[in-house]
């Protein structure tokens, strides 16, 4: 069985990108001298299922930032959106379901679900097992949020909160069936 794990940043005021999704405002001083625990996250996941607008923000990146095979949940993109150089590493479905056999089909058990708007479906889908929010101490006034509506409450148990030297404070949550 696949199991979703969330790991992100967001401004205090709830935000992981500005209106533009724009990441500037990650830069914290002091951060860049700790991991906050993404390398033992990282280490846990076989791949990441990363939404569409989050894609288009990260495939700018250089050099790639990634190590794991990432499905993008796109029902626009088409396949000259991948760069040549990232096409091996780098695959499109159109939906949740199609994501969930592509990442059955790779032998995937721990995937880790990227995109406000992916986490708030696979949130929704019961496709999630915990969530690891670290809070940067900045107001962004504006952006895109973490979370929103949605059909029902979902319930957390809160595991662990960390503060770290830098400001940062992190936060991990069981998600309850």
């Amino acid at each position: 069985m696949i199991s979703g794990h969330v790991f992100i940043a967001t401004s205090l005021d709830g935000f992981i990108a500005r209106p533009d999704g724009g990441l500037d405002w990650l830069e914290h001083p002091g951060a860049g001298a700790e991991d906050h625990g993404y390398g033992a996250f990282v280490a846990g996941i076989d791949g990441i299922l990363m939404g569409r607008a989050t894609f288009e923000v990260v495939v700018r990146f250089d050099p790639w930032p990634y190590d794991r095979p990432l499905i993008v949940l796109s029902a626009h993109l088409g396949p000259d959106a991948i760069p040549p150089a990232l096409r091996d590493r780098v695959t499109l479905a159109r939906t949740l379901p199609e994501a969930r056999a592509e990442a059955a089909r790779r032998g995937w058990r721990r995937v880790w679900v990227d995109g406000g708007a992916t986490i708030r479906s696979c949130l929704e889908a019961g496709l999630v097992a915990d969530m690891v929010i670290t809070r940067i101490p900045v107001l962004i006034g504006q952006g895109v949020p973490l979370f929103g509506p949605q059909r029902a409450d979902i319930r957390l148990r809160h595991e662990e909160t960390r503060a770290f030297a830098s400001g940062l404070v992190q936060s991990r949550y069981a998600v309850l069936p």
